[in-house]
């Protein structure tokens, strides 16, 4: 698929049957042997390790190199040439055949590392083809399908992040390039077409196949017997759990990946909105607040990273401020005025947090909104080994974290003291808690069929510097909870059919090596490394699975491997043979189109109202 030529830092394609194999080096030693010999600058790096630099700079070694190797092989064909024209002439047809060959790449899922994946596929691709007319592979191109369950792309940026968050989901427009760039392609394919008068229509580089579940609609087995290299990007579609008494049994806990998922008009959790508005129906004016939503509510998250803020802040937020967001309307209408009082707890000090400077900022500034931080849960939490924590050059993040809330708890404590500055009674709050470590869900008073608080034990850290682990200390507090929401992680699930042997059920990934699974069975993304970092985090990790891929394609080359494959075309004829109605680009663009129809706005500046149905979704495929 690709190589080194000796003497030269440029990663390039094999177009030719080389009679002896050019020497291969890593990716990382080629990023650092450009660095240290050529004094050029590089025209683009399209993966963690795949360099392009100036090309004229090294178009005299490649030729070199390349007649090196064709003057050594001619003499010994030379002889033999004229008493096999014939046999010359099937090689050349079958050489050629070979040239016009597709890689055919599946990804199944099309959220941050699907997209990613895909990106760094075809940068990488394309720098390999740069040089195309002098060198290259048995590829002359690359097919990309991208598969969701969902009529709709882009996977936890549309339906994971905070509908108050619009920068973050400003990355979609980024990756909407990764299609409408084949669109711009596609004219100018076809307008070269009519001038040659040729009637075939070309195919974008990347495709999307919505509305088609990969171990439903089409197995895994047969994704890879389709195409040549199959990535598994689909992210975690489960919880982790606490596995404490009532879990199970009593109503109103939830998953914070459930609740995230409904107020963002996931489809699949639509009817959660039922159950939460039974819950805030049933606490309307509790404790004399009066007003429409959860006024009367307390509800606690369990778990202190940025989704569990993020629940948090949704929830006190109501209406007034989050109408002007993309939140879906019948989640806005279940929240209303927003909930009175928010507990996020967990069972670590504030310095192991896994929550940032940014989500805690945020909360400071709520209107109408008291942040409560408890200044004697932070010394506790202080150990000598916390103290250690917050040193070093890569401590800086939590020093600011431990600034901010010791001033958020001595400026509620001035205020406390100050009767002109104490709050009044219908104000919201947001307390965050620490060393605290829920040991059993408790039933309401009311109604034993709900739960009613959350019985915690009261912890002290012990360990090294990074190590620390929460013990219990055996006092115990209860926490008043109409509702509760379980923040303590995602897990991913295997796939229908997908070989149990491939799986780790502790962990929710899938067992790999760089991204590389099995066979041409790749991964990428939380379902590789497990649910952690940001979005961008994705970017390093697409890389080094995509590295996995160029370099496995690189020793199938060498060996002669010569599968073929029907791609797309057969993804299409097995979909259209099982009646399954998919959603191509030009539909998701209707879809899209659709859902920012000012006669669905709720505002003049709501970006959206999207659409929570599948079948109404599917009214737009054509």
């Amino acid at each position: 698929m690709h190589f080194l030529l000796k003497g030269t830092t440029t990663v390039i394609r094999q177009r030719v049957v080389l009679h002896r194999r050019p020497n291969v080096s890593s990716f990382s030693s080629c990023s650092s042997s450009y660095s240290s010999s050529c004094s050029r600058r590089p025209l683009g790096c399209y993966s963690s390790s795949v360099i392009v630099p100036d090309i004229p700079s090294i178009h005299c070694k490649i030729k070199r190199h390349c007649n090196h190797i064709y003057k050594r092989s001619s003499s010994s064909t030379s002889s033999s040439s004229s008493s096999s024209s014939g046999q010359d002439q099937v090689n050349t047809n079958q050489s050629s055949s070979q040239q016009n060959r597709t890689l055919s790449v599946a990804i199944v899922g099309t959220g941050p590392s699907g997209c990613y994946t895909a990106k760094y596929l075809l940068s990488s691709f394309a720098a390999a083809s740069s040089l195309s007319s002098l060198v290259g592979g048995p590829f002359a191109s690359i097919q990309i399908d991208m598969m969701d369950k969902l009529p709709t792309p882009f996977g936890l940026v549309r339906s994971g992040v905070a509908p108050d968050h619009p920068e973050v989901k400003n990355v979609m427009h980024d990756f909407c390039k990764l299609f409408q760039q084949q669109e711009q392609e596609q004219a100018q394919q076809q307008q070269q077409q009519q001038a040659q008068h040729q009637i075939q229509q070309p195919s974008p580089q990347v495709e999307f196949w919505g509305n088609v579940h990969v171990g439903k609609d089409v197995s895994l087995k047969e994704l890879q017997s389709l195409y040549h290299v199959v990535v598994l990007a689909y992210g975690c579609e489960s919880d982790q759990r606490l596995g404490i008494e009532g879990e199970d049994v009593l109503h109103g806990i939830f998953s914070a990946r459930e609740f995230v998922a409904w107020y963002n008009g996931h489809p699949e959790f639509v009817s959660l909105g039922n159950q939460v508005g039974q819950l805030i129906k049933g606490n309307h004016g509790k404790e004399g607040v009066a007003g429409e939503g959860g006024e009367g509510m307390n509800v606690v998250v369990i778990g202190q990273g940025n989704v569990a803020l993020d629940c948090a802040r949704v929830l006190v937020k109501g209406q007034k401020g989050l109408v002007e967001t993309d939140i879906a309307s019948d989640a806005l209408n279940v929240i209303g005025n927003g909930v009175r009082r928010t507990t996020v707890l967990g069972r670590r000090g504030h310095i192991q947090g896994a929550f940032t400077i940014k989500e805690l900022r945020e909360l400071t500034k709520l209107d109408h909104v008291d942040f409560v931080v408890k200044e004697k849960e932070l010394n506790e939490g202080a150990t000598l080994s916390s103290l250690e924590e917050l040193k070093g050059g890569g401590a800086r993040p939590k020093v600011r974290i431990d600034k901010l809330l010791r001033d958020v708890a001595r400026l509620r404590k001035k205020k406390q003291e100050d009767a002109k500055e104490q709050k009044e009674g219908h104000q919201k709050e947001v307390i965050l808690r620490f060393l605290l470590n829920p040991i059993k869900f408790l039933p309401g008073v009311v109604d034993g069929t709900r739960v009613g608080s959350v019985l915690c034990e009261r912890t002290r850290l012990e360990g090294q510097p990074g190590r620390q682990v929460a013990v219990g200390t055996g006092v115990m507090e209860e926490i008043p909870a109409d509702m509760v929401l379980v923040s303590i992680g995602y897990k991913g699930v295997k796939l229908p059919g997908m070989d149990k042997s491939l799986f780790d059920d502790r962990r929710g990934i899938v067992r790999n090596t760089h991204g590389k699974v099995i066979d041409n069975l790749y991964v990428s993304g939380w379902l590789k490394r497990g649910p952690s970092g940001i979005i961008g985090t994705n970017i390093m990790d697409a890389k080094d699975t995509v590295s996995s891929i160029l370099k496995d394609l690189e020793e199938e080359t060498s060996t002669g491997s010569d599968k073929m494959v029907k791609g797309r075309k057969g993804l299409g004829e097995l979909l259209l043979e099982r009646g399954v109605r998919y959603v191509d680009w030009p539909s998701y663009q209707r879809i899209d189109a659709a859902e920012m129809d000012p006669l669905r706005l709720r505002t003049k500046n709501q970006p959206r109202e999207k659409i929570t149905s599948v079948e109404e979704m599917l009214t737009y495929v054509k």
